[in-house]
């Protein structure tokens, strides 16, 4: 197969998957974190049709909502339209970061099960799909695995078991949910969880092949964004921001309205040197979804370009956040803690991390995990973590950055090098603040060594 010897071993148990006829040319499959298509369950949708099999079952309609809520109105005792209502809610909550509507979603779901208590996969998967978007991911494998008993031919059910197992840090688990959803229902949703568990193994290329794959099979305007953005994303991660650029652009001519678009648009913007364009992209993104990562992206520009004030205006916003999160009980997500680790106190970020990791250990966890230890001085043990975020082979310009640094704290000359290089290769404009970094360290280290 073209291009087979470059790509990243994988491990002994791992060999063979994702080798159907579906994917017989190599392309392999991996997985997408929380927010992936195809989440929906098998279920008849709010006019009483069944979701075809090639379809994410996502409904782009802006009524969806209500002409559930209408259905179950009319048909109250009907188990599967109340699941179809609690994932539309989800789906809901994941666009405009509305926690009430998750409290919504819980309830039509947890309708559907008083009504169907025993078999119903639909409900059990949007269940597993809304532990994910809550950042549960123990109790999302729990309904993912309750689901795949309920219907083992549920591809949907395998997507929520796919993408717990992989926040889990259980890899090979979710290769094989993975390779299992793309041989019951070869669609967009399929591909795009392909798609990323090539990307966690640093094969961008086996990556964007099958993310152009789920483009080509998206059925519904939701599943287009979704592919678009991550095509977008793909090539800003890997510095080619021209691309990255008209690949949003061609998603935000179909979705003006998506937040997701907007957000990698104004990244790209970034390392292209539009500014202007990104402070906008970025603020019409906040406007529809006040999103931790949306808040630090436009805060670290307005820092970069020595604007104090308009950075501080960001950071208050997740500060505030923060409050609430810990209110709740919450386990803190990467963005919190990387924000925590550069802008706030390290020691409390140490905190934030390790009770995240204990309930999510995934390699961006690890790599926030080892920015907090080197932020609050404890390089020894962040160099531990930082080498568990890459062990999957990941091509993340901030990963290596954040262990080139560590390396660097450690006066280990050669690895810092390495890492710091890696970084910049990877992409030299990876970051507003900690490109200019890294190009700054790895000078001083050359003038030195």
């Amino acid at each position: 197969m073209p291009g087979q010897n470059t790509a990243p071993p994988e491990p002994p148990r791992q060999r063979g998957y994702l080798r159907s006829a579906v994917v017989a040319l190599g392309l392999g499959a991996i997985l997408f974190t929380v927010g992936a298509v195809g989440l929906s369950p098998d279920a008849p949708s709010a006019t009483g049709a069944t979701t075809p099999s090639g379809a994410s079952g996502t409904v782009d309609r802006t009524d969806a909502v209500e002409a559930l809520r209408e259905r179950v109105r009319r048909l109250p005792g009907d188990a599967p339209a109340w699941a179809s209502l609690g994932m539309a809610y989800v789906q809901r909550a994941r666009a405009t970061a509305d926690p009430a509507t998750y409290d919504r979603a819980e309830d039509a779901l947890s309708r559907s099960l008083e009504l169907q208590p025993a078999g119903n996969h639909q409900a059990e998967t949007a269940m597993g799909a809304l532990a994910a978007a809550r950042h549960d991911f123990p109790r999302a494998l729990d309904w993912a695995e309750k689901a795949t008993a309920a219907n083992p031919f549920s591809a949907s059910a395998h997507g929520v078991l796919a993408d717990a197992h992989t926040q889990l840090g259980r890899y090979d688990e979710s290769y094989r949910a993975v390779q299992r959803m793309v041989d019951l229902r070869p669609d967009s949703a399929s591909y795009a969880r392909a798609s990323y568990t090539w990307e966690l193994r640093g094969d961008r290329r086996r990556a964007r092949e099958l993310m152009s794959r789920s483009l080509k099979a998206a059925a519904t305007p939701t599943d287009r964004s979704f592919a678009r953005t991550h095509l977008a994303l793909l090539a800003l991660e890997s510095g080619e921001h021209r691309t990255a650029l008209r690949e949003a652009g061609a998603g935000l001519r179909e979705a003006p309205q998506d937040s997701a678009l907007l957000e990698v648009r104004a990244r790209a913007h970034t390392a292209l040197g539009h500014h202007r364009q990104a402070v906008s992209d970025y603020t019409a993104a906040l406007a529809i979804a006040p999103l931790p990562h949306y808040l630090l992206g436009l805060g670290e520009l307005h820092q970069s370009l020595r604007r104090p004030e308009q950075a501080e205006a960001q950071y208050a916003v997740l500060r505030a956040q923060e409050t609430i999160r810990e209110a709740n009980g919450g386990p803190a997500d990467v963005d919190a803690i990387l924000f925590e680790a550069d802008h706030g106190d390290p020691r409390k970020a140490v905190t934030m991390a390790r009770t995240t990791l204990a309930a999510r250990p995934f390699i961006a966890v690890h790599d926030a995990y080892a920015w907090a230890l080197h932020r609050a001085g404890r390089n020894t043990e962040a160099l531990g973590q930082a080498d568990q975020a890459l062990a999957l082979g990941t091509r993340s310009a901030l990963f290596h950055y954040h262990r080139g640094m560590i390396h660097h704290a450690l006066r280990r000359t050669a690895p810092a090098q390495q890492d710091l290089r890696r970084a910049l290769s990877i992409d030299p404009r990876f970051h507003p603040l900690h490109a200019p970094a890294a190009d700054s360290a790895l000078s001083r280290i050359d003038d030195t060594a």
